[in-house]
């Protein structure tokens, strides 16, 4: 019989498949000793089962009483017992982190009896709360009730009695309001609230698994790059009570801050409160420091019990704990969602404390961590208005236009704009106006409201708590009490998520100080800043990056086109050029002498077009190898159709049209040109005459373009300097293709080698973009010295895609069914695309052992593809200027990690 719950007494922290994440740490804490309430963990297998059949296993119903009875033994209570009732939460826990987005309802187990046993134990305010609560969450959870329905209810309650705010409200006040929310409820499904505890307990647990499904969840995992079929464990655990009064509350806590990284105790509390409403921010909390004034002897359990929960997990913990009539309860713990900084301070920080080594501080950063610190930082010698204050939760700098809601976060985006996401306190509904802003900014809230937690997740930065705004979205405004100043929606502000403060306008913006250090250095960086913070910032990217280049198997090179992008590339780390794009010296002014060449009636007349394109050509290569000496640049030979670099057809048309509507002359050159293009246009052009084809079409366009390599090549060897061009071929698909060009340039190399007196014994590769190259590998690689896969063309090519009209039309839509976890375009299609570049490396080298080969798509700067093609074998990844630091620590994470990406459910398993 299959095993679908487990008590908390039996996992531990590394069943996080099966049991969620949530489920495994308590059954880790369970273990520890800790003060963790009794509970049972319903298995992920459940949910993928629930999902796949829309019914529950028939074994789960006898499962699950067996587990509540084992807590009832254990709590000396009954589930609902009218007397004296034991009450069970139930949350959602799959296996990665989703704050926020998936489902949780407390007090299960309150009637219209149990509620009277529960006041003769606690106190009749606390009973009647808790009741009013279960019906709200349970309604709006459960059986899908408009959650304002209920929030309206109550505002309108405190509104009429002139309260402040939950607190405020008294017995009679509660008793009144559970009566409201269950005509509520009567009246939007027809049905009374379920009076049976275990119904109201099955339906939660329902409720839970379909909440993996919801919009936002989606979103979430998209975005996140979760895989769609992991489903969610639910926990049922015995409710403790942070609403009880005096003496009792509910807080969230961290071992160190994960916002900055500073060592120290860090968190949130709330008193007479129960846990969501620490994380929905509808008030502002007290700080950890207040507790210990409150209660001294709770904070010195907690404080040692976060030390050695710590120490157990080597890394930042985020903990959940509720004190009821000053017991304290462990609800709680995982390994912190922190930003980006406090990554690598953090990882810095253990390594001197000795919890863990150089090589595992490498794993606990990423790729994309490092991107968001390169982005660039408030200028500090800018002039700033400041308009208000709040509590940096998750750093960077935002520019944008104010927006209120969702719908004009994408529709303001989707017009081009920055935006910052405005609103009093964020929900998980928010999602996708988080996702859309450049920044989140919220009236309410502290450190581990769901702003903040989302927030830092994203890497979004993120100011909350600026209890001086006045968030109105209604009249679309946000005012700053105290003040007659007021914005509207499509007003531009600007936030720092490392001050918490808020400008007017847009405020000017520099390099951020990790940039500083990668183009400049570990000394210039640290003697342009005074702060402390950001110094140690600084060394902890220094220790981390200096690891893994000293521990990657892979070179990174950089994609550049012009000499400024090769000197940024090498500042940036790079150890040379993968990809030098030709084609883009064609533009401009440049792109008539190709218009000559397509219009020469004679060959004499396209050989003197490309006499004139020669020295142009020359002196980008001679400006891009100076810029690379010493190290290997790749040029690819003229890539795209000669469509590309003559007029729109049908733009043509219509101009020569025109002008003969209107008796205006049409030249011969006109003619001539118009007859070029429809003799040249294709219905499908990235398949048609390219790359290697247009070469064989036209040889003196190779012979030309060697020519120029070579002849840079020459000169800068006689002025002693030491230039490395690779020739690539692109769009190969047979070893006689690559025959044909390789003789070609053969004989212009040695032609230039006797012209300068200089040898010249350049290596002459080919891209591998169609699968049947990677299919013919073994022989073409007999002709080649190098191969480069081109990921771009190989996932078109392999998928029958073209990304150019696929992407806007059907791919939300591919997400949705779960095709896609992320795009094959944005990260390898490891089963698909990625087995064609796995055959095309065993077989290239099947032929030449020692052949060299690397990566010059976009996905060689993507993290997930990079450990991939290290497991492969490739030699070297290549990316954009930018995206070379995330390379470089990818690829050692890689060396490092030894973590094979192709597994069920892992990083890179995007694809179904």
């Amino acid at each position: 019989m299959t095993k679908y719950v487990y008590n908390f007494t039996e996992g531990d922290k590394d069943q996080k498949d099966l049991l969620g994440g949530k489920g495994a740490n308590l059954a880790e804490m369970t273990k520890l000793g800790l003060p963790v309430p009794p509970g049972f963990t319903i298995t992920t297998e459940t949910c993928r089962y629930y999902l796949g059949h829309n019914s529950v296993p028939e074994q789960l119903d006898d499962q699950v009483t067996r587990a509540i009875a084992d807590v009832e033994n254990v709590m000396g209570k009954k589930l609902g017992d009218p007397r004296d009732p034991l009450l069970m939460s139930v949350r959602s826990g799959a296996k990665f982190s989703m704050p926020g987005m998936m489902e949780t309802v407390l007090n299960i187990g309150l009637n219209d009896e149990s509620v009277l046993g529960l006041s003769q134990i606690g106190n009749e305010r606390f009973a009647w709360d808790s009741y009013r609560r279960l019906i709200q969450m349970f309604g709006k959870t459960v059986m899908d009730i408009d959650g304002d329905l209920f929030a309206t209810a109550l505002h309108t309650l405190q509104e009429r009695n002139g309260y402040s705010g939950d607190l405020d409200m008294t017995t009679e006040d509660l008793k009144e309001l559970v009566g409201t929310f269950k005509d509520i409820f009567k009246k939007e499904t027809g049905i009374d609230f379920p009076q049976d505890p275990r119904e109201q307990l099955n339906l939660a647990v329902v409720a839970v698994f379909n909440s993996w499904n919801t919009d936002r969840a989606r979103i979430y995992r998209r975005r996140e790059h979760i895989p769609n079929d992991l489903g969610t464990a639910v926990n049922v655990q015995t409710m403790v009570f942070g609403n009880m009064g005096q003496g009792s509350g509910t807080g969230v806590c961290f071992t160190r801050d994960p916002s900055t990284g500073d060592a120290g105790v860090y968190g949130d509390y709330l008193e007479n409160a129960q846990g969501e409403d620490v994380v929905a921010g509808i008030r502002n909390t007290l700080s950890l420091a207040d507790l210990q004034r409150l209660d001294e002897t709770s904070y010195n359990e907690l404080v040692a019990i976060m030390k050695k929960l710590e120490n157990h997990y080597r890394d930042l913990c985020d903990i959940e704990f509720t004190i009821q009539q000053g017991k304290l309860w462990m609800l709680q713990t995982r390994v912190g969602k922190r930003t980006a900084a406090a990554a690598f301070r953090i990882a810095k920080q253990l390594v001197e404390e000795g919890l863990i080594t150089q090589d595992e501080a490498v794993t606990r950063v990423s790729g994309d961590q490092l991107t968001s610190l390169l982005f660039p930082q408030f200028d500090k010698k800018a002039a700033k208005n400041v308009l208000t204050r709040g509590m940096a939760a998750s750093p960077g700098a935002a520019v944008g236009e104010i927006v209120l809601n969702n719908e004009q976060a994408k529709e303001r985006v989707a017009a081009g704009a920055s935006v910052i996401l405005v609103r009093r306190e964020t929900n998980p509904d928010d999602l996708e106006g988080m996702v859309a802003a450049s920044g989140v900014l919220t009236a309410r809230g502290g450190k581990t409201s769901h702003a903040a937690v989302v927030a830092r997740g994203m890497g979004r930065c993120c100011v909350v708590g600026a209890d001086e705004l006045l968030v109105e979205e209604v009249a679309g405004t946000v005012s700053i009490k105290g003040t007659n100043r007021v914005l509207k929606a499509g007003d531009i502000i600007s936030i720092d998520g490392t001050t918490g403060e808020v400008f007017e306008g847009a405020v000017a913006v520099s390099n951020s100080p990790v940039m500083t250090y990668i183009s400049e250095g570990l000394q210039s960086a640290l003697q342009a800043t005074d702060d402390a913070d950001t110094q140690d910032l600084v060394r902890a990217v220094d220790m981390i990056l200096t690891r893994a280049d000293n521990a990657r198997k892979l070179l990174v090179r950089a994609n550049a086109d012009t000499p400024e992008d090769a000197q940024r590339a090498r500042e940036f780390g790079a150890q040379g050029i993968g990809l030098c794009r030709t084609e883009h010296m064609f533009l401009g002014d440049r792109r008539k002498l190709i218009e000559t060449v397509i219009l020469a009636k004679t060959e004499e007349a396209k050989q003197a077009a490309f006499d004139a394109l020669l020295p142009l050509q020359k002196g980008d290569f001679l400006g891009i190898f100076e810029a690379m000496d010493g190290l290997p640049v790749t040029v690819r030979l003229i890539d795209p159709p000669l469509h590309e670099f003559l007029p729109d057809l049908t733009e043509l048309s219509v101009e020569l049209g025109v002008k003969a509507a209107k008796g205006e002359k049409i030249s011969d050159d006109e003619r001539a040109l118009l007859e070029a293009v429809k003799a040249n246009h294709e219905q499908n052009p990235m398949l048609g005459l390219r790359g290697v084809r247009l070469g064989l079409k036209m040889p003196g366009l190779i012979a030309m373009q060697v020519r120029a390599i070579a002849e840079a090549t020459a000169e800068l060897k006689k002025a002693g300097k030491d230039p490395r061009p690779e020739i690539m071929v692109p769009l190969i698909g047979s070893s006689r293709e690559m025959q044909i060009v390789r003789d070609m340039a053969i004989d212009v190399l040695h032609a230039v080698s006797q012209e300068y007196g200089v040898e010249l014994d350049l290596p002459i590769g080919n891209m591998i973009e169609l699968p049947r190259a990677a299919m013919s590998a073994d022989t073409i690689a007999a002709e080649s010295d190098f191969f480069s896969f081109g990921t771009n063309d190989l996932t078109q090519t392999t998928w029958g895609f073209s990304r150019d009209d696929v992407e806007s039309t059907f791919f939300n839509e591919y997400f949705d069914y779960g095709v896609f976890g992320i795009s094959p375009f944005e990260s390898i299609d490891i089963h698909g695309v990625g087995a064609v570049v796995e055959m095309g490396v065993e077989r290239g080298r099947r032929t030449k052992p020692e052949l060299k080969m690397g990566v010059c798509g976009e996905h060689g700067g993507d993290p997930a593809s990079i450990h991939f093609f290290a497991e492969i074998g490739l030699n070297y990844v290549s990316c954009s200027p930018f995206r070379v630091p995330v390379a470089r620590l990818e690829a050692g994470r890689a060396a490092i990690s030894n973590e094979s990406p192709r597994g069920v459910g892992g990083v890179a398993n995007h694809t179904a």
